[in-house]
């Protein structure tokens, strides 16, 4: 086979032939050149003609075809066209031989055309038909000497000399061949800018217009596949020029060098700005995103890459520039002839979904281009759907062992790369084996039972799968397995199968599973169901696993097959026990005859004993009569079995009382005792009253069951008490019920002792409202049968019952109808009683809303016509402060409100119910004078409180003329527990029309108020207010006196303190007293102050009756260490800074650790009085025992100083002399008690319960005219105070008389006596004559110790 040179040599030998045949006519010779490969010589082309000879003869091929590339050098351009003229007239194919090889030329084309430019270049084209090849199209740079002229073909840049590759025949991968592509371009015209060129209808914008577009068109026509080039608009800023080039693709030098050239077609006057053009290209970037798709946490890699060099690139998220980072990282690469860039997002999220885009800027001076791509990402959660979220597995199941459960976790799309493994956490490791397939993972268990243990069943194992897209997304699913153990459960019983009615008994049921959900008790008797719902009588521990129903009372409700289950999930484990109750009569239901009677000696008495009839059993009756037991006879009796025995009693000495009853019997062993039948003996007394209820004695009372009343035995429940008068039975009371109020009696009686009470109840209540209103006119009438619906509510409202409106409705309702005014008259007969049925009545309702459970979180409001309730329920989202409001048919407002502290204290799915009553409180008894003079609240919560509650309560008075507001509760444990209002834990602030009552506990409240106040009371306050306005002058005054004769009395240092105590004592006792008076005029004109006033004045009140006290307490300490400390001498500011610490330091200690102690616990005042409380907190011993301390103590120093001067100390004392001093001591100890203890002696019997009147009228008169004792004592009984005084108004005379000898005056502790007034005493008390207590001897150390002496006691 030939190669394609040997072929291209044949060919260029026949051209070159037939060119020189035809040259010798047409004098081309000159201008021919072969141009032929130095490289092959006639020594290679023989032997490859040899080659291709032999081929040809040994494989006989088919002729081969050859296109070859001949260049062609001309000396002249001018000879090119004539050539191609030639070349186009040629008769072709040309056949030839050379060396024996057979040659034919089909075709010749000129295809490549260059022109010499230059030393280096040529300016090549193409021939019509032909295009350049693709590799080159990037390269092809047109030539500066661009003829305008558009049927031209564009010459284009090339090396010299041009070795190819030549342009090819026209196809769709050639250089400008194919789908061209727009670029948006813009330049600067630097000339005005005229509005008209926004108009692209006006003459300058089409002028503008057409000789820009000829411009381009002129200069981007060589441009590879150029197709037009068209304006688009101007904008100002000079004048922009928008225009778009449609060609094909272009470098940057392609289009910069066609842009240099535009010049060159346009007006000068356009003043082009040749560095001002821009390029943009938004559809030459290929634009590529890895992975395809993007999960949250994956690393994404987005890559631009043009076909074109350029250094800059830059990359956008939103239009905001993406700079290197912590999630961003940028790389750039750049070859001869393609730019890329990648921007890799590390760990990607939701919040980078968006539009990112890149942009390669290349510049020079005279172009700008850009190419532009963007390309929207969206970031997707790899989100894991689990075949289940939650499993339950049984362990010992067989089932469960053998078909083990299979996890799974898959994502809704399939990913090649896409990885998974699974992790077990939990107490039960039970592994499996995982698989994976497509978009999941799956997990197959291993169930092992000994693994799961019973004490762990409920134990919940956490698998987690977590899938892995490959790119570094990665997200996991949890699923919960809980492993259950199907629970062995026992029971057992506190008896052995059979029980008796009336008698309790207990089921214990066991499950060796402890982390049960629930536990239900069944009984199952007959063909009927039921579920003990009876929140008192099953209890339930978790540790053990054990549940215990206790029945108080078995009935004939209580018989069947026991069924306990425990539930743990959906799994139920039971065990049963059959309990058969045999028939036994309940005490309530043995009806005697007679209750109470008389009996005469040796007649026969019937005793009577009958029960229902609808039973089967037999019972073994006696009677017993005191301790003798008596057979008695059956006798049915309509619808009871009756039991009777003739009694005769022989013993009949004396008149006595007889008990008696009857006893049952049943066929196991067990019996029961009825009520006492009371016989009074009555012997030898002639009989009054006979007939055939009985037989009595004048006065005698006979009592016997409404049921067995009458002959036909058809009554109903209650009692008829008859009377002896006159010889004969008088009707005395008939307590006997309305049929329909006994027949609801009855069944409320079996209703409690009834497993499915909560059931039943809502049913029962709708028709307990139903028969009481039908009955009203009855109740209206009978204290029996409205005492009945008390004891028929109070006995339903121990059954918890859910909060829904109609059954609240029917329980107010019954409440609202036996509380109307209509049963006024029956409630003060009912009130007579021992057993207060109006107080039973509000403990009902207490109780009814204290057990009521919410419906869906809820209580709703419901009223009657006197009866409203409201409540809430305590939940996380519900437990801010608690306010309801109240409105009485009457107007009467009341409103209650707890604090959100309280309320926060209570655990969640707690309830508060308020209960209004405005009837209520007129039915339950007064207390004394006082009148319910509001709506009665009942407040209660349902989670049991130990600690204080406080709540505040507003109430409308309903009669705004009484007086003396008292805020007060109903005390169910008061008077023996027949109740009674109670003002314990309540504090009024009463307003013009309102009270207000802040209360530390929780129950029935409201207020009582007085028509006026006790007269017993305004002795005492007289007696307080006129001794107090007394003190308070005298106190005034005693300050006055001392701040005018200060200076004469305070002449040394003794003296000085002396009197810094009377004039704090005076000070802060007339401080005590003012407050003390403010507060005592504040109460008795009925303005009660809030509570933060009355523990202020209670403070201060406190803080300056203990200050008294405690300067008391230094003038007698002072007395005491000037008396035996004699030779001691302290300095003046150090005594006042000890008196002043002890007089007013330990005070204010003292009251602050008070008020600390006590104000948290609400008890540091009275409720109605602001002084500190006693009853509550004991907090008046804080100031009780100080002050007694210094009674005892002053005393004490009262003592030593007696004795101090008993003691001879100079000369001998006569007899005379002693009982001077004796009377002297007399006289102190008449001074000290009164002021110092006595006052609160008295003070302290007034807190003792039940303390005679005479110690609070006593101790009001000391204490009102302490500031009088004050005065008198401790400034006008002393001589210098009278001397200054006297001095002060000129009476020198006076003064100047007094002796020189000193003498010696007892005074004592605290006040000092002047001696005219001791000499006045004396004389009043029939003593006369002068008694010299010292030596009037002049000496250095006797005048000293008779100046100190002297000083101390003035």
């Amino acid at each position: 086979m030939s190669s394609p040179i040997t072929a291209g040599l044949h060919c260029l030998f026949l051209l070159v032939t037939a060119c020189c045949q035809t040259s010798q006519d047409s004098n081309f010779h000159p201008f021919i050149q072969y141009i032929i490969d130095s490289a092959l010589g006639e020594e290679s082309f023989q032997p490859e003609m040899q080659r291709q000879k032999r081929n040809v003869l040994i494989f006989d091929l088919p002729p081969l075809e050859y296109t070859v590339d001949i260049e062609v050098s001309l000396m002249d351009s001018s000879f090119l066209e004539p050539i191609k003229e030639y070349f186009r007239k040629l008769s072709l194919p040309v056949s030839t031989n050379i060396a024996n090889v057979e040659m034919t030329v089909s075709n010749i084309n000129i295809t490549t055309v260059c022109l010499p430019s230059g030393e280096n270049k040529s300016c090549c084209s193409c021939e019509n038909g032909y295009a350049w090849p693709s590799a080159v199209c990037g390269d092809l740079i047109t030539c500066p000497s661009v003829s305008p002229v558009p049927d031209l073909p564009c010459s284009y840049m090339m090396e010299k000399p041009f070795r190819g590759p030549y342009c090819e025949p026209q196809t769709e991968d050639l250089c400008g061949i194919g789908e061209p592509i727009i670029m948006t371009m813009s330049v600067r015209l630097d000339t005005d800018f005229w509005d008209n060129l926004t108009d692209s209808s006006s003459e300058l914008y089409k002028k503008y217009k057409a000789d820009l577009e000829k411009a381009f068109n002129a200069s981007y026509r060589c441009l590879p596949g150029f197709v037009s080039a068209t304006v688009t608009g101007f904008r100002p800023g000079s004048v922009f020029v928008n225009y778009e080039v449609k060609a094909g693709a272009a470098s940057f030098d392609q289009i910069a060098n066609s842009n240099k050239i535009v010049p060159q077609f346009l007006d000068a006057l356009y003043r082009l700005d040749q560095t001002t053009f821009t390029t943009n290209i938004t559809d030459q970037t290929n634009f590529t995103v890895s992975p395809v798709d993007i999960f949250e946490g994956d690393t994404v890699r987005l890559t631009c890459q043009i076909n074109s060099t350029s250094q800059n690139v830059t990359w956008y998220y939103c239009d905001q520039i993406i700079s290197t980072g912590l999630q961003y990282l940028i790389e750039r690469n750049i070859s001869t002839k393609t730019s890329w860039s990648t921007l890799e997002i590390i760990n990607i999220t939701m919040k980078d979904n968006g539009t990112y885009g890149c942009s390669f800027t290349n510049s020079n001076r005279f172009h700008t281009l850009i190419y532009k791509a963007t390309k929207p990402i969206a970031v997707s959660p790899l989100h894991i759907t689990p075949n289940v979220n939650d499993v339950d597995v049984v362990c010992n199941s067989p089932e469960m062992q053998t078909n083990s459960p299979l996890l799974s976790c898959c994502i809704d799309r399939h990913l090649p790369s896409l990885t998974g493994d699974w992790k077990v956490d939990g107490a039960i490791n039970i592994t499996g084996v995982s698989s994976f397939s497509e978009n999941c993972t799956e997990y197959k268990l291993n169930i092992n039972e000994s693994v799961c243990l019973p004490e762990m069943s409920g134990t919940v194992t956490t698998y987690t799968c977590e899938l892995r897209t490959g790119h570094g997304a990665r997200h996991s699913q949890n699923i919960s397995v809980t492993y259950l153990q199907a629970a062995n459960v026992t029971i057992s019983s506190s008896i052995n199968s059979s029980i008796s009615e009336g008698y309790p008994f207990n089921l214990t049921c066991e499950s060796d599973v402890s982390n049960y959900d629930s536990i239900t008790w069944k009984i199952q008797s007959a063909d009927r169901t039921k579920t003990v719902d009876c929140d008192t009588c099953i209890k339930n521990s978790k540790f053990p696993a054990m549940s215990v129903l206790t029945v108080q009372t078995a009935t004939q409700d209580w018989n069947g097959t026991y069924i306990c289950t425990f539930s743990q999930k959906y799994l139920e484990s039971s065990a049963n026990v059959t309990i058969e109750v045999i028939s036994l009569p309940l005490k309530q239901n043995i009806l005697i005859k007679p209750i109470v009677a008389s009996i005469p000696c040796e007649v026969q008495q019937a005793l009577e004993c009958c029960i229902s009839a609808n039973t089967t059993e037999n019972y073994n009756v006696t009677f017993v009569v005191q301790e003798n037991k008596l057979k008695a006879g059956e006798n049915l009796k309509r619808n009871f079995n009756c039991y009777v025995h003739n009694y005769t009693e022989i013993e009949c000495s004396k008149e006595k009382k007889l008990m008696a009853y009857c006893k049952f019997m049943n066929r196991i062993g067990d019996h029961v005792n009825s009520e006492n039948i009371t016989l009074h003996l009555i012997p030898g007394k002639e009989v009054s009253c006979s007939g055939s209820v009985g037989i009595g004695v004048e006065g005698a009372t006979l009592i016997i069951p409404c049921m067995l009343n009458n002959s036909d035995y058809s009554g109903t429940q209650g009692n008829v008490t008859y009377k002896c008068s006159n010889k004969e039975w008088k009707l005395a009371r008939n307590d006997c019920l309305s049929e329909a109020i006994s027949s609801l009696l009855t069944q409320a009686e079996s209703l409690v002792n009834s497993p499915d009470a909560k059931a039943r109840l809502p049913e029962y209540l709708e028709e307990l409202k139903k028969k009481t209103e039908s009955q009203q006119s009855i109740i209206n009438t009978s204290p029996a049968n409205l005492g009945a619906i008390v004891t028929i509510l109070h006995m339903v409202s121990s059954i918890p019952a859910y909060a829904k409106e109609v059954v609240i409705q029917n329980f107010l309702s019954t409440v609202d109808f036996i509380v109307a005014d209509s049963t006024t008259g029956v409630w003060e007969d009912l009130n007579k009683e021992d057993m207060l049925k109006s107080s039973l009545l509000l403990q009902s309702v207490e109780n009814f809303s204290l057990l009521l459970q919410p419906v869906n979180n809820t209580i709703p409001p419901v009223s009657a016509n006197s009866l409203q309730l409201q409540g809430i329920v305590v939940t996380e989202n519900n437990n801010s402060y608690y306010e309801k409001s109240f409105h009485s048919t009457e107007n009467l407002t009341a409103s209650v409100f707890i604090g959100e502290n309280e309320i926060q204290t209570l655990p969640q799915n707690s309830t508060i119910v308020s209960v209004m009553y405005s009837t209520l409180g007129n039915i339950l008894p007064r207390n004394g004078t006082k009148y319910v003079n509001s709506l009665l609240i009942t407040t209660t919560v349902s989670s049991n409180r130990s600690q204080s509650f406080n709540i505040n309560m507003t109430f409308a008075k309903k009669n705004s003329s009484l007086k003396m507001p008292q805020c007060v509760f109903w005390n169910f444990t008061l008077n023996k527990r027949r109740a009674g209002w109670d003002t314990h834990g309540c504090t009024p602030t009463e307003g013009e029309d309102y009270v207000i009552c802040y209360c530390s506990h929780l129950t029935s409240f409201s207020i009582l108020m007085s028509p006026d106040k006790p007269p017993q009371v305004i002795f005492e306050d007289y007696i307080t207010y006129i001794g107090l306005a007394i003190s308070i002058l005298s106190l005034v005054a005693c300050i006055i006196i001392e701040s005018l004769v200060w200076k004469y009395v305070t002449n040394n240092t003794t003296s000085y303190m002396r009197h810094i105590c009377i004039l704090n004592i005076a000070t802060s006792l007339l401080i005590a007293d003012i407050w003390f008076i403010v507060t005592a005029s504040i109460n008795d004109q009925n303005q009660q102050m809030n509570k933060g006033i009355c523990f202020v004045a209670t403070f201060f009140i406190h803080l300056f009756y203990l200050c008294v006290f405690f300067w008391m307490l230094s003038l007698g300490l002072i007395l005491f260490y000037r008396l035996v400390f004699i030779l001691h001498n302290t300095s003046k500011t150090a005594q006042k800074a000890v008196a002043f610490c002890l007089g007013y330091g330990c005070p204010f200690v003292i009251a602050v650790i008070t008020i600390a102690v006590t104000l948290p616990r609400n008890s540091y005042t009275r409720n109605n009085v602001c002084w500190l409380n006693w009853k509550d907190s004991k907090a008046l011993l804080a100031f009780v025992i100080p002050a007694l301390i210094i009674v005892a103590m002053n005393l004490f120093i009262t003592a030593v100083v007696i004795i101090k001067i008993l003691r001879p100390t100079i000369g001998d004392r006569s007899n005379r002399q002693e009982r001077n001093s004796l009377f002297q001591i007399g006289k102190s100890v008449a001074i000290l008690t009164p002021l110092l203890g006595l006052t609160w002696g008295f003070g302290l019997a007034t807190v003792i319960k039940n303390s005679h009147r005479a110690f609070h009228i006593l101790f009001a008169l000391l204490n009102a005219l302490q500031g009088l004792f004050i005065l008198v004592f401790g400034t006008l009984w002393d001589k210098k105070i009278q001397e200054a005084l006297l001095k002060r108004n000129s009476m020198s005379k006076w003064s100047s008389q007094q002796t020189k000898s000193s003498s010696l005056i007892l005074v004592t502790p605290m006040l000092a006596m002047s001696y005219p007034f001791s000499r006045t005493f004396n004389n009043l008390c029939g003593k006369t004559g002068k008694y010299r207590v010292s030596s009037s001897e002049p000496s250095i150390s006797s005048s000293e110790n008779t100046s100190k002496s002297y000083s101390l006691l003035n």
